[in-house]
C-alpha cells in the first residue's frame, strides 16, 4: 500500500513507472489516488512523486481529468459566466469561442493546454489578417474562462497569462459630417424608419437602446425621452428586453421639436399599420416595429434600410453604429461641453468620451487658444 506521506513507486516494466500518491476520500468514503504513468530511470519517477507531493502539501495541487476544453468551456459558460454578464454578452463569448477556439484546441484534455498552443491560435488568428482588437476579445473571453479553471482547482495555472497579444492599432473613426448627415436624412425622408434615424443622430442612442424604446419612453408634454431597456436579439431567433449596458446608460435626453414632430407623423403611421393588420397585429408598444408590430431587429433595419440609404445618398458605407459617433463628434467640434455629450451618450465615465473621441480635441484646443487670446487681450 502507498504511504499516505511519501507516496509510492511501482515499476511495471523496465523504464515504465506508475507514481501513486494517496489525495484522501470522496464525500461517500471512496479512497482517492492520484495515479500517473510515467517513463525514464528512477530517479526521473522519483523526481515526479516529490514534485507531485511538493504540490499536495502546498495546497496547488490539481487532479488530472479527462475533460476536454469543450466540455470545461460549456460548464463554464453554464455555472460562471452566465451567472456575472448580461444575456447578448453572453451571446459574444459563445460565438467567439465557437469560431475561434473550440475547432482547434476544443478537443484536447483541458489539463492538456499549454502556453504555446494558445499563442500558436492568436498568431494564426493575426496571419488570417484579423484584427488585434478581435484577437484581444478572443483572448479575454478564454483567458477569464481559464482563470475559473485555477480557481475550481481544475488546472495549476492559466497558459493565457503570458501570452503575447498583437498591438492594438487605433483605427480612423468613421462618421458624417454636418453636411453628409444632412444629405442622409434628405434620402431618409420617404423611408419608412425616417424618424429612427433622426432620433439616432440628435440623440446618439446605441441602436439596441432606439430599438428597444417603447412608447411610454417618450414623453411628448415634456419633449423628453427616457432610456430603461436594450433590445437584443437571442441566438437562434427570437428576442428580450435586456438591462443597459451600464448604469450610466439609464438616462434622460431632451428632444428638439423637430424630432418631437417626427416621431408625431411616424406614431400616426404606425398606428394606421396596426389598424391595417388588426387581430394580426402584435402590440409590444416599441416605437420601431416591423409591420406585424414585433421590435425591428438590427440586421434587417441594416440590410432593409440603412445599407440602401447609403447607396441613395451617395455617401461612404457606414455601420449604424456609426450614427452615435456622427452625434458625438458634431457636438464636440461644435464646442459642446464634453461632460454633457458623455452623459448624452450614456458613457460610464467621461474619460471614456475622451479617450474615444480624441480625435475631436485638437480642434477644440485650437478653440480653446483663440479664445484665451481674446480674453487676455480684450477683444
Amino acid at each position: 500500500m502507498a504511504s499516505r506521506k511519501t507516496g509510492q513507486l511501482i515499476e511495471r516494466e523496465k523504464g515504465v513507472w506508475t507514481v501513486r500518491i494517496y489525495l484522501g476520500e470522496d464525500a461517500s468514503g471512496k479512497r482517492l489516488y492520484h495515479n500517473e504513468t510515467t517513463k525514464g530511470a528512477k530517479k526521473d519517477a522519483q523526481k515526479r512523486l516529490t514534485k507531485v507531493l511538493r504540490e499536495k502539501d502546498s495546497g496547488v495541487y490539481v487532479q488530472s481529468s479527462a475533460m476536454t476544453l469543450n466540455d470545461f468551456l460549456d460548464k463554464w459558460l453554464a455555472e460562471s459566466a452566465s451567472l456575472k454578464i448580461r444575456a447578448r454578452t453572453l451571446n459574444g463569448y459563445e460565438s467567439l469561442l465557437k469560431c475561434h477556439v473550440r475547432q482547434k484546441l476544443g478537443a484536447k484534455r483541458l489539463s492538456d493546454i499549454q502556453l504555446l498552443e494558445v499563442q500558436k491560435l492568436y498568431n494564426e488568428m493575426n496571419k488570417a489578417s484579423y484584427s488585434p482588437k478581435t484577437i484581444r476579445h478572443v483572448h479575454n473571453v478564454l483567458a477569464s474562462a481559464l482563470k475559473q479553471a485555477v480557481k475550481w482547482k481544475m488546472l495549476m495555472q492559466n497558459p493565457c497569462d503570458f501570452c503575447d497579444l498583437p498591438r492594438q492599432v487605433k483605427t480612423e473613426m468613421k462618421c458624417f459630417t454636418p453636411g453628409e448627415a444632412k444629405q442622409f436624412l434628405e434620402a431618409a425622408v420617404s423611408d419608412k424608419f425616417y424618424a429612427l434615424f433622426y432620433l439616432a443622430i440628435e440623440t446618439g442612442l446605441r441602436p439596441e437602446e432606439y430599438l428597444g424604446l417603447k412608447w411610454q419612453d417618450i414623453d411628448f408634454e415634456q419633449r423628453n425621452l427616457s432610456v430603461q431597456r436594450a433590445l437584443v436579439e437571442k441566438k437562434g431567433g427570437g428576442f428580450i428586453f435586456d438591462e443597459l449596458k451600464t448604469s450610466r446608460s439609464r438616462r434622460s435626453i431632451p428632444l428638439s421639436n423637430s424630432v418631437i414632430n417626427v416621431l408625431k407623423i411616424h406614431r400616426r403611421n404606425q398606428l394606421e399599420e396596426r389598424l391595417k393588420f388588426g387581430a394580426n397585429y402584435q402590440n409590444y408598444d416599441v416605437v420601431f416595429a416591423s409591420e406585424v408590430g414585433t421590435p425591428m431587429m438590427h440586421r434587417n433595419l441594416l440590410r432593409r434600410h440603412f445599407k440602401p440609404l447609403l447607396v441613395k445618398a451617395g455617401l461612404p458605407n457606414i455601420r449604424l453604429y456609426d450614427l452615435r459617433h456622427t452625434t458625438a463628434t458634431l457636438l464636440l467640434s461644435a464646442g459642446q461641453n464634453p461632460k454633457i455629450v458623455s452623459e448624452r451618450l450614456g458613457h460610464a465615465s467621461i474619460v471614456l468620451t475622451l479617450d474615444t473621441y480624441s480625435h475631436v480635441l485638437p480642434t477644440m484646443q485650437k478653440d480653446a487658444t483663440n479664445k484665451m487670446e481674446k480674453l487676455m487681450l480684450g477683444k
